[in-house]
């Protein structure tokens, strides 16, 4: 039987504190054909020097300029998948934690069937190894993607059924070979945030599934590059899931979600402003604005889908 070779991609920007438990939990696992690479994704804080002092046996590619989330996760997936002709890469963040079996229940899941492109697992919250951040994200009929499913829900094993998702965050996900070849990795239009919605859109229209395996399992720290509650996230979480939706939908689908986005921004608007919380007032708004000048300037849209 073929040995499948599979990549593991670390991407750190100045994360240094935070990779000794993600690649020492990778190395830890009981898969016998991986290769763990850290992509230094621009760091100023010697995380280049750290990597290959303290793991000689790890790879480290660097770029000398930060290429955002995508960009970055691009550079390590063009390496893994041409020019080490990897069978899969686990994309995983480096504020994480991981089983010994992650890899291994991920590989295992992922030949169950030729169309199974992305496999995930189960995300817990790391200060509460018990709680479930995510198991997958649920459909919703305006939105495509709704949210997580399990959040804050203590494992009971109640999640311990595999078969397909909806929807799933990118926090740590298999990725096939052929998947890549056919969608060409993310698309750098998203720099943070909705990159992994735009690359499932992608994949189901190629015919590919998301799959989950509950016997993958990792801790996530949560949101340590980005903060998980910044005027940052909250630009990005309000420009690109709707550029997502304008990129891949009709403009008779968008009207209606640009319309919900509008109702949204106003009464998070009118909050932000009882609460003088003027950075994410400001960056709510002109997130949505981004995103519908994207819309005209690509000419997916005009104003009078909006009217």
């Amino acid at each position: 039987m073929k040995k499948n070779k599979v990549i593991v991609l670390i991407l750190s920007y100045n994360g240094k504190p935070l990779l000794e438990e993600a690649i020492e939990s990778y190395l830890d696992n009981d898969y016998k054909h991986f290769e763990v690479v850290v992509i230094d994704n621009g760091s100023t804080d010697g995380t280049k020097e750290y990597v290959e002092k303290n793991w000689p046996g790890v790879k480290l590619l660097r770029t000398e300029v930060n290429l955002k989330y995508s960009g970055g996760f691009n550079f390590g997936l063009q390496y893994a998948f041409e020019e080490q002709n990897a069978d899969y890469v686990l994309i995983t963040n480096n504020d994480v934690k991981a089983d010994s079996r992650t890899i291994s229940a991920l590989v295992e899941a992922a030949q169950k069937a030729d169309n199974i492109g992305f496999v995930t697992g189960k995300v817990y919250y790391y200060d509460q190894p018990l709680v479930l951040q995510t198991v997958g994200k649920s459909a919703d009929p305006v939105y495509w993607r709704g949210g997580h499913i399990g959040n804050k829900v203590e494992d009971h094993g109640q999640f311990d059924r595999e078969g397909e998702l909806a929807w799933c965050d990118d926090i740590f996900w298999l990725v096939k070979r052929e998947l890549y070849e056919k969608t060409g990795g993310y698309d750098t239009e998203f720099q943070f945030q909705a990159e992994d919605f735009d690359w499932q859109v992608r994949a189901k229209k190629a015919g590919y599934k998301i799959f989950y395996a509950p016997k993958a399992k990792i801790w996530h720290k949560e949101s340590m590059t980005i903060g998980k509650s910044s005027a940052f996230k909250t630009y990005y979480d309000a420009r690109n899931p709707l550029i997502v939706h304008l990129k891949h939908r009709s403009p008779t689908e968008v009207r209606p979600i640009m319309h919900r986005q509008l109702n949204a921004l106003f009464w998070s608007s009118a909050k932000n402003l009882v609460k003088l919380k003027w950075a994410y007032l400001s960056a709510n708004w002109r997130g949505f604005l981004s995103a519908l000048s994207w819309g005209l300037k690509n000419r997916k849209i005009t104003l009078k889908h909006f009217i």
